[in-house]
């Protein structure tokens, strides 16, 4: 196998295996501009461990931490996530930190007793740093299934992913961004569509159906990708006798009917969206005109709620939510179980508490008129993220009580 160093790169040797084993960088030796060059060399190393078969570990060793100098995790499938590899080693390096990149074992196929074991999540470390936080047996496995399940590769996906639970939205998507890459067959179960740029940092656009379930499923692989941003755009029913079909909701909390996660991340653990995103979108509404309302959303795993009314409707009103709908707490608690800045903006489709149910006529009127304003507004708040935050949102609200920093610019 050949790997390619860069000059900055040092201690590399070779086992029996053939594998190219170490390449060690120390970041107080660099100077700026060596950094990226050192990096492209370091996530090559990882690229080439990869192709001969093996997973590999990256070791960061922090000189300015007293209490946790050192983090390692083992990584497989780098080529998906090599841009966010590139920018947070490079940010590591520029404090100083020392940077070690090898091989740690051979892969496992999927067909091996022991990957099925590998991949279970009680085991991980809550304070992990976002950048450890998977195994490489769980890289491999989502990698794979987001190709399933999207019709796209992993590597096509960027560093903001929009989540949609209709088509009109991917119309809409796709109008405004032509030379998108859209799924390569029909049938896929959540088709994806990507508008890419050089940086990695455009656009993709998941519509992943109806329900917790999906949601769940979705968002557990794309996790995976450690993207910037999550983001919820689906419709709603409003709760509130003032609201009306078109107006925006804009989430500050979740109440979590929909059941999914509950045994992995129990009820009393607070979700929220985070502040900045909020904060972009908030001022993308305003700026577009329109008419929204903000507080919690109530997602339910049962889309006939209305049919057996008295404990739904007993929540809602305890909870004070505005609107209901099925996927956007269960995104909301992925993101925060996987580190990832999320926010929901939905749309009020109709009012089941006030006499306007979603009803066929009427909703293909109302989905005609809104897709645009909608995708519009979400899209807009993304691009401040691209330009105020180039290295990801502060994620405090998602870090763990203990989970050491990494002491850069990069906080994730």
């Amino acid at each position: 196998m050949t790997v390619q160093n860069s000059t900055a790169a040092s201690g590399t040797a070779t086992t029996s295996a053939g594998t190219s084993t170490s390449a060690g960088v120390d970041g107080a030796t660099l100077a700026p501009g060596e950094v990226d060059g050192t990096v492209a060399g370091l996530v090559d190393t990882l690229a080439a461990i990869d192709d001969d078969g093996w997973y590999s570990t990256i070791e960061v060793v922090r000189p300015w931490s007293a209490v946790n100098p050192r983090l390692t995790g083992e990584f497989s499938r780098t080529h998906a996530i090599r841009r966010y590899l590139h920018r947070e080693l490079a940010a590591l390096l520029r404090t100083g930190a020392r940077i070690t990149v090898r091989p740690a074992r051979p892969a496992l196929g999927f067909d091996d007793p022991s990957f099925f074991a590998a991949l279970d999540e009680d085991r991980v470390d809550v304070r992990s740093k976002k950048l450890f936080l998977f195994g490489p047996e769980r890289m491999g496995l989502s990698v794979d299934r987001l190709g399933h399940y999207t019709g796209t590769s992993a590597e096509a996906f960027q560093r903001h992913v929009l989540f949609t639970n209709y088509a009109m939205h991917v119309e809409a998507f796709l109008e405004r961004y032509p030379d998108a890459v859209v799924p390569d067959r029909h049938g896929a179960q959540m088709p994806a569509y990507h508008h890419l740029t050089p940086d990695g940092d455009g656009v993709s656009l998941v519509n992943i159906g109806v329900g917790p379930a999906n949601a769940k499923t979705a968002t557990d692989h794309v996790a995976v990708l450690r993207p910037d941003t999550m983001l919820m755009i689906g419709h709603c029913g409003g709760l509130r006798n003032h609201q009306q079909k078109g107006d925006f909701v804009l989430a500050t909390g979740y109440q979590r009917f929909d059941h999914v996660l509950d045994e992995v991340l129990p009820l009393n653990v607070p979700v929220i969206p985070n502040h900045r995103l909020n904060t972009f979108l908030l001022e993308a509404l305003e700026g577009a005109g329109a008419e929204y309302r903000i507080g919690t959303v109530h997602t339910t795993d049962n889309r006939n709620w209305e049919l057996n009314q008295r404990t739904t409707l007993a929540a809602m009103q305890a909870s004070r939510s505005v609107a209901v709908d099925m996927e956007s707490a269960t995104i909301a608690a992925n993101g925060f179980r996987y580190r990832v800045p999320n926010a929901t903006l939905l749309c009020v489709s109709d009012k089941p508490l006030h006499g306007s149910p979603k009803l066929s006529a009427g909703a293909q009127q109302f989905y005609e008129a809104s897709k645009r304003q909608h995708l519009g507004i979400a899209l807009s708040a993304l691009d401040r993220v691209r330009r105020e935050h180039p290295g990801g949102l502060p994620s405090q609200e998602i870090r763990s009580v203990d989970e050491p920093l990494f002491g850069g610019p990069s906080d994730t």
